[in-house]
């Protein structure tokens, strides 16, 4: 098992000993599958141990992570904001999850920002920012959810953790690294997996739950954008998709139905670097994806406003659809010898 300083891991177990309220635990905005899976995952093993803890989310996520232990339980901040300050009220504890800066909560921030009682951040992600009283960040983990594992297991939480909170860790492993196809250089990440498996989970059933879960609109976009979408830059080794709010609109699209199509361009031979582009209405949402040693992070930080990791990141750009997708065309040049070196280490 992957070593975490045993002081921060004492000091986690003391935090949450310490509340005699309740805790709140939050993910970031548009939550994924490692964001929900650590969250509700948490939420189990605190609820199986005796503690009132409720579970605040920005935004919705997708439908294909409602069949998750809590997700009944979880309060939605932009459906249900009084609800959510209310929750905040009556907390002495907040965990934050698979998020490191306060710009990732979108409109809740301010509720985080003022909490009065003490603060936990639990993730993965570099270059965190300094807002909470622990803070837990561990880039070498391949995902939130192994992270919290890993955190759990030396402290008394441990005999609390149970088939469903396993059943969450493993939806947030396995999602975060696109089904053990990126981030998994470290065999921590299978020895998690395992111990996982060891509980009592059904691996397939969840990957069928979460991958064999789409509707016919999310599969008629992913064929459209392919076709219609997407632009291949051989010489570069690269290539780039988007989604206008047209194509939306045409779709009937909801949220999480674009999830994964960023990785599809990787399975063309030849090419290393992929990125998505998907229209909002005040700004573009960027993804990444590489293979090798190519870092899709340090192009969203420089270009996209974002971060993330070597192999998977994302960002935002505050400009057109159009000036996004210049944009990527220009900077490829200036990554071609990265991005070559990345190809060669492939072969």
């Amino acid at each position: 098992m992957k070593r975490i300083d045993i002081e921060l891991i004492n000091e986690f177990e003391r935090l949450v000993k310490s509340s005699s309220k309740s805790i709140v635990i939050i993910p970031h905005t548009n939550p994924d599958g490692d964001a929900m899976g650590s969250v509700l995952g948490l939420w189990r093993v605190l609820i199986n141990a005796g503690y009132k803890v409720k579970v605040v989310s920005p935004t919705k996520y997708p439908e294909f992570y409602h069949w998750m232990d809590g997700h009944d339980e979880v309060i939605i901040f932009s459906h249900h904001p009084k609800q959510s300050a209310r929750a905040f009220e009556e907390a002495d504890l907040v965990i934050c999850m698979d998020f490191n800066q306060l710009s990732r909560l979108g409109d809740m921030r301010p509720l985080v920002e003022n909490f009065a009682g003490k603060k936990i951040l639990v993730d993965h992600h570099p270059f965190p920012g300094n807002f909470a009283d622990l803070q837990i960040s561990e880039t070498t983990f391949s995902s939130t959810a192994e992270l919290i594992f890993s955190v759990l297991q030396p402290t008394g939480f441990a005999q609390y953790l149970d088939k469903n909170a396993a059943t969450s860790f493993f939806t947030g492993l396995m999602t975060d690294t696109g089904s053990f196809d990126f981030n998994v250089s470290n065999p921590n990440t299978f020895e998690v997996a395992a111990q996982l498996i060891r509980m009592g989970i059904n691996q397939l059933d969840i990957h069928s739950k979460v991958y064999d879960n789409y509707s016919a609109d999310r599969m008629k976009l992913m064929g459209f954008c392919l076709s219609n979408r997407m632009t291949v830059f051989p010489e570069y080794h690269a290539a780039v998709m988007y989604i206008t709010l047209e194509d939306q609109k045409a779709f009937n699209f909801k949220t999480g139905d674009n999830e994964g199509f960023v990785n599809m361009p990787l399975s063309i031979k030849g090419i290393v670097f992929s990125a998505l582009f998907t229209e909002k209405e005040k700004y573009v949402k960027a993804s990444f994806r590489s293979k090798g040693s190519f870092a899709v992070n340090q192009v969203s930080e420089k270009y996209f406003n974002g971060g993330g990791h070597t192999n998977a990141a994302g960002g935002e750009y505050y400009a057109s659809l159009q000036d996004a997708l210049n944009q990527f065309e220009r900077l490829l040049p200036e990554f071609e010898e990265r991005i070559l070196k990345s190809l060669n280490s492939t072969l």
